[in-house]
């Protein structure tokens, strides 16, 4: 099982609202980089998505706790099996969020989509912040 975990950022809003806006699939298109991502597909608990030069991406939302954890899992067209978690830390006026995702990977795969990965999951979090931001 290969783990990547992103940077966590700290997010100006709450824990409820941010929890809120990541339980709703259709919101991640604002997280990703739209100049990377084409064939986006969402739904409020789906979305797909396919990375320049790389594999089509499809999230399907799995389970949550209210307000501090929202875990999404792989579609059936994703390359490979992965569970996403989305960690949300109340820190009163503000909440720390990160992603780890647990993979499924083969040694020949892990090295071509580790470090992309790790870049996509950061890129999300550094979206997050600046969202909330303004």
């Amino acid at each position: 099982m290969t783990r990547i975990e992103s940077q966590r950022e700290v997010v100006k809003t709450s824990q409820e609202e941010l929890f809120n806006y990541l339980s709703d699939l259709n919101n991640f298109k604002e997280l990703l980089p739209l100049d990377k991502v084409s064939d986006w597909d969402s739904s409020e608990t789906h979305c797909s998505f396919k990375i320049q030069n790389a594999y089509k991406i499809g999230l399907v939302f799995d389970r949550s706790e209210p307000n501090s954890d929202i875990f999404l899992k792989s579609s059936a067209d994703s390359p490979f099996p992965f569970e996403l978690h989305i960690d949300l830390k109340d820190q009163g006026a503000t909440t720390e969020a990160g992603l780890v995702c647990e993979a499924k990977i083969n040694a020949f795969l892990k090295m071509m989509v580790e470090k992309p990965l790790k870049n996509l999951f950061d890129f999300i979090a550094q979206r997050m912040e600046r969202k909330f931001s303004k």
